[in-house]
């Protein structure tokens, strides 16, 4: 049996875990994950709509203080009037025209609805702030979608190389086989048997192609652009991280968006129970007007009228409308908070998963490791004895497999690893792009906020649009 090449076979193995695969492009600068979360952060459609979102419900406001405000109406209008007299015992008759018309301004102003318009103001604040809690977790969604992205076509990069070196290494082992064959030094069943690892070896080659291009083309979505030459990431500082799972989880309660979005949510229903109960109390108004009418009875005369009137409203009974709608304001409460003890539950699960997920990529780390030393010094061994017989080639294909096996495994595991770093950031609330360091403007909800909070007029929004 020929020597097998083991310090060049760990060499190519060693190069497939590092560089980029034949499907990317083997020419194109390296990127590393920062650059792929830069071009998340910026690019990612679904980040895009919810900020989109934010800056929809940053409009409630100046709406809800709208309530508060005169609403000013201008009338005008203009006609033609014909009239023909004629009185009995007189021969002449008085005709003609007039062109009637007038113009005139009302203002209305609320003064008092049962609380109701600072209510509305105060809710659409909440609603304001749960909503940028919201965009917080879209974005720590995204960029923790873009760091298992970027690792899966890594990972998947590797295993294609893998399997690409694998099918390269039986095919020589095929050729060696059949040479042996030729001069009687094995059977056709070891011809067979290497051939069969072969096919088979092929068959992964493709599977593994498949696996890339899907994972190339999630890529592409949650990235925004092409993987071109992927750099090798190590998984997030300890130092970065919390102590321990009871820190995480401590942690996680306090800062997680989902939660601080939940109990927005109660805050903003509570005051939509007091909005509804505020149709119970009496609204008082105030209405002035002024009009200036031409041609009312003859021609030319001008009249100028003006009032100013105080209103009362007492609701007595509405069917019993207030009180249903306020009572079922009121369920919608207790279903708000319970939302924030599911949110409390999700969060702490999510960081459980995930911290004991890094532990045991720890533990698959150094496993694989050794694994594959060992199948290693296996490998070389079983084929120094099928060189003075003791083995078959059946012995030396299943060494060689087990140690692809484990090659496998570590790359997977080192995926894994890197993916739960960063998942443990995400599920404690700390996943940003300002937290990461992203070479990016990051994007401030208030900015809007505050250019449109106290709008009065005017379509355009600050965009331009």
């Amino acid at each position: 049996m020929p020597r097998f090449n083991l310090p060049a076979f760990r060499s190519a193995l060693v190069v497939a875990l590092l560089s980029g695969g034949s499907l990317l492009a083997s020419g194109a600068v390296a990127q590393d994950l920062t650059t792929a979360l830069s071009n998340a952060y910026m690019l990612n459609p679904d980040l895009n709509a919810a900020r989109a979102n934010t800056r929809g419900v940053d409009e409630t406001v100046p709406t809800a203080k709208s309530a508060g405000r005169p609403k000013v109406t201008a009338t005008t209008d203009f006609g033609r009037t014909w009239f023909d007299t004629r009185q009995p015992g007189k021969l002449a008759n008085t005709n003609g025209g007039l062109y009637p018309s007038g113009a005139g301004v009302t203002v209305n102003q609320t003064l008092y609805n049962g609380g109701r318009t600072e209510n509305g103001i105060r809710q659409a604040e909440s609603n304001v702030a749960g909503a940028r809690e919201t965009l917080r977790n879209t974005e720590q969604n995204t960029l923790l979608d873009g760091v298992t992205a970027y690792m899966n076509v890594v990972r998947d990069t590797a295993i294609f190389n893998l399997r690409q070196n694998n099918v390269t290494v039986l095919n020589e082992q095929v050729r060696q086989t059949q040479d042996r064959f030729n001069v009687g030094e094995v059977t056709r069943t070891d011809v067979a048997q290497a051939q069969a690892a072969l096919a088979g070896a092929k068959s992964d080659v493709a599977l593994a192609q498949s696996n890339l291009r899907a994972s190339i083309a999630t890529f592409k979505q949650r990235i925004g652009v092409e993987p071109k030459k992927l750099s090798p990431v190590q998984p997030l500082s300890p130092k970065r991280l919390p102590k321990s799972q009871g820190d995480a989880v401590q942690r996680g309660l306090q800062d997680h968006p989902a939660i601080a979005a939940a109990l927005h949510g109660v805050d903003s229903q509570l005051l939509q129970v007091r909005v509804v109960e505020g149709e119970l109390y009496p609204t008082v108004s105030l209405s002035a007007s002024a009009t200036r009418r031409f041609d009312t009875t003859i021609r030319n005369d001008t009249r100028l009228t003006g009032t100013v009137v105080g209103q009362v409203s007492i609701p007595l009974y509405d069917g019993g409308s207030a009180f249903s709608r306020t009572r079922g304001a009121k369920e919608t409460l207790g279903e708000k908070r319970l939302q924030v003890d599911s949110a409390r539950d999700r969060v702490v699960q999510a960081v459980i998963a995930s911290w004991a997920l890094l532990e045991a990529t720890g533990f698959q780390i150094e496993g694989a490791a050794a694994q594959v030393s060992s199948a290693e010094i296996a490998l070389n061994g079983v084929k120094e004895e099928a060189r003075v017989g003791q083995r078959t080639t059946l012995d030396v294909l299943n060494a060689q497999q087990a140690l692809l096996n484990a090659r496998v495994s570590q790359v997977s595991a080192q995926r894994d690893r890197v993916v739960a770093s960063y998942s443990v950031l995400a599920s404690i609330g700390q996943l940003s792009a300002r937290t990461l360091g992203l070479r990016v403007a990051t994007y401030d909800p208030k900015v809007h906020y505050e250019q449109v909070k106290d709008s009065w007029l005017g379509l355009r929004t600050p965009s331009g649009e």
